[in-house]
């Protein structure tokens, strides 16, 4: 994955249009339920992030390509499950996925609308909260606003690590597109580190309750 992953930058380092078009794709299929789980659209978005600072890509269409591929796919896939209701959960793919679709359902009564905010940075409930917000009957004026703020954040936040990481490989002497796959995965290693700590001393806390309970 990585060696494909390091051609891809390769390859639309010189072709910005095209690479402009790759981060739309990723962020609008992250959004899609199971398909969200499946593409790692975060590391290619954090990887070409990293060709800003070499002047191969411009920082604002990046981010603006970022967030109109995951508002699009956020929304399409709330306005299809808002249609359906409840029985587009029981069809072919979601119906293969129960345990995350419970594990979405769950975390959407536990927080409600804000739970549309958080999910957004939340791999992979991301990719199912828009649906299960959806499929529950969430009215659309409470969905849209609070998913596209949450995902106005999230593009920046996705992207400005990867192009400091960029910044860091001109500094070092070298071309971006080098280094930016290393860097970048670096970065998601850290990050996922922090988030199964997160989830670990969550899990011991719910466990230590319902021992005592």
């Amino acid at each position: 994955m990585t060696e494909y992953l390091h051609q891809l930058v390769q390859f639309v380092s010189i072709h910005a249009l095209l690479a402009y078009g790759v981060i739309f794709a990723a962020a609008f299929l992250e959004a899609v339920p199971v398909f969200g789980s499946l593409i790692p659209g975060s590391t290619v978005i954090l990887a070409l992030s990293a060709l800003v600072p070499s002047g191969n890509l411009k920082l604002a269409p990046v981010i603006v390509s970022a967030f109109l591929g995951a508002a699009i796919g956020d929304g399409l896939a709330f306005l299809a499950a808002y249609r359906a209701q409840r029985r587009i959960l029981r069809v072919w793919p979601m119906a293969n996925y129960p345990a995350v679709i419970a594990q979405s359902e769950a975390f959407f009564h536990r927080h409600g609308t804000l739970a549309v905010f958080f999910a957004r940075f939340v791999p992979p409930v991301r990719a199912f909260v828009p649906i299960v917000a959806g499929a529950l009957g969430m009215p659309p004026f409470r969905f849209y606003p609070v998913n596209l703020i949450a995902i106005a954040l999230w593009a920046p936040a996705m992207i400005l690590p990867g192009v400091l990481a960029g910044s860091a490989a001109e500094q070092w002497g070298a071309k971006a597109e080098h280094y930016a796959v290393p860097l970048v995965g670096g970065i998601i290693v850290v990050g996922a580190g922090a988030w199964l700590i997160y989830y670990w001393r969550k899990r011991r806390k719910t466990a230590a309750s319902t021992d005592m309970a």
